[in-house]
């Protein structure tokens, strides 16, 4: 089943619960969904990656969101944000905790053989993709920089 299948089950099953801070966020990420395969050259269909990157976007503009909103007294508008940022992050797997990523970006910077900063950029490169949708790109980062300052 792909993503796009799942949502427009989640769709139904969210307008029969009357669930309207779900119906937002899946509408959201469906038609994002649609924007990306009409795209101009898509094919009409967009891989499970891409797929992944969606949604890690869609949540990340929740989260962004909702912070300005909180930082300008805005707690209502907060919390819708961080009702659909609650639905988008139940489509993503589960998270990487810190422990895990240090383990995958050490198994990482021993398969490439990196020594020193100056071969971050081809730690990060299969970090990113290795641990796509589970981990944010600022915390791998972090990451990468520590061990490899060490």
């Amino acid at each position: 089943m792909t993503l796009k299948e799942k949502i427009s089950d989640l769709i139904k099953d969210a307008m029969r619960a009357k669930d309207q801070g779900a119906l937002r966020a899946l509408r959201a990420v469906k038609s994002a969904i649609l924007l990306a395969e009409t795209a101009e050259g898509a094919n009409g269909y967009i891989s499970s990656e891409d797929e992944l990157k969606l949604l890690m976007k869609q949540a990340k503009q929740r989260k962004d969101s909702a912070q300005q909103f909180r930082d300008n007294g805005r707690d209502d508008l907060a919390q819708t944000e961080e009702e659909e940022l609650a639905v988008i992050e139940n489509l993503l797997p589960k998270p990487l905790t810190e422990a895990e990523i240090e383990a995958e970006v050490k198994a990482i910077i021993a398969e490439t053989g990196a020594s020193g900063m100056k071969d971050m950029g081809k730690v990060m490169g299969l970090a990113t993709k290795k641990m796509a949708g589970r981990a944010e790109g600022g915390t791998i980062s972090g990451m990468v920089k520590k061990i490899l300052a060490s």
